[in-house]
């Protein structure tokens, strides 16, 4: 889906990071003209935004200067957030981190007159009583409620998205809201503590050495879809376009064990690792799947890279990321740190 439309100014939040950096390039190739916001630059690449400025959007001031200059559409990507580790270790820091970022940003939005703002929500908004299953019930976006959200990210996403609702509501401010389901793919946050089960497991599965094991925190039957980052651009392309003002979820269907998503992983590179089990590391909810049906009813389309075809493109980055580190010895791995 592309638009060819130069006059159209779009501000990307979070544009250092991840998806926010794959969004600009999107934007950027669709023909709009970007300014792209973060904390940091781009860490593997440099931003092909037309404008990069460095601000901390957790500040008024910043946020301003973020949305000054007639931006029509604003793609709300800043958040603190990680893996499983480290979003349950830092419940106050994310939390209050992030409910400054989308107060700020929405408000600064508004009042510079934005036309849209689309809001970046989480699978971690929905009920945790839903998810106690490995076979889980794919979760509708009407599951959040009764709320019973992940501790500090899951109930910073779901008050954030309320307020969109309220800003609809008393301000006929347009806004668009996300939920995204494990997004994956070059470019990642691959290490460090910030880095989601694919890209851990990659990195693992890149530094043992065939015959070796490796690492997985719980006993491994936990179920998660994951999405591969082309697809996490062109939904939020389409759903920033969309008349859909309610939350949407942005994800597969395409439910896998953690197991499984280590042994998808090996195939890549032909190893043959043993799994040893941290039980005491942290693993979340125990199931989590998205249902498509009104992501489908509204833009009449879905996600649609599967995981292995996905993976393939994103574990040999990986392992070449290690390999220019100089952190792929050639000496056995029998665990990962």
């Amino acid at each position: 889906m592309s638009s060819m439309n130069t006059s159209k100014r779009v501000l990307v939040t979070g544009a250092g990071g991840f998806i926010g950096h794959h969004l600009v390039k999107r934007l950027k190739a669709d023909g709009y003209w970007v300014r792209g916001v973060d904390l940091k630059y781009p860490e593997y690449e440099d931003s092909d935004a037309d404008e990069f400025s460095v601000l901390d959007l957790r500040r008024w001031e910043d946020c301003l200067a973020a949305t000054r200059g007639d931006i029509d559409e604003v793609y709300n990507l800043a958040a603190d957030m990680g893996g499983i580790g480290y979003i349950t270790a830092n419940h106050a820091d994310i939390a209050r981190n992030n409910i400054l970022i989308n107060a700020h940003m929405l408000e600064a939005s508004r009042q510079h007159r934005a036309k849209r703002f689309l809001f970046s929500s989480s699978a971690c908004v929905y009920a945790q009583s839903k998810q106690k299953d490995p076979n889980v019930a794919p979760l509708r976006e009407e599951d959040a409620f009764p709320a019973e959200p992940e501790p500090g990210y899951g109930w910073e996403k779901l008050y954030a998205e309320e307020l969109c609702r309220y800003y609809w509501h008393d301000y006929k401010f347009e806004t668009r809201i996300v939920r995204f389901h494990n997004v994956y793919g070059p470019l990642g946050t691959y290490d460090g503590g910030k880095e989601k089960a694919p890209a851990a497991i990659s990195r693992k599965v890149a530094i043992a050495e065939d015959g070796d094991s490796i690492e997985i925190w719980g006993d491994g039957e936990q179920t998660r879809s994951f999405m591969y980052v082309d697809d996490c651009v062109e939904g939020l392309v389409r759903i920033m376009a969309s008349d859909y003002r309610d939350a949407l979820n942005l994800g597969t269907d395409e439910l896998v064990t953690i197991n499984q998503l280590v042994d998808i992983v090996s195939e890549i590179p032909g190893k043959s690792l043993t799994k040893i089990h941290n039980l005491t590391g942290p693993q979340g909810v125990r199931g989590r799947n998205s249902d498509n049906s009104r992501l489908r009813h509204v833009l009449g389309w879905e996600p649609s890279i599967s995981l292995r075809a996905g993976l393939r493109k994103t574990y040999p980055w990986i392992e070449q990321e290690l390999r220019k580190a100089g952190r792929l010895a050639d000496k056995p791995v029998v665990a990962m740190r």
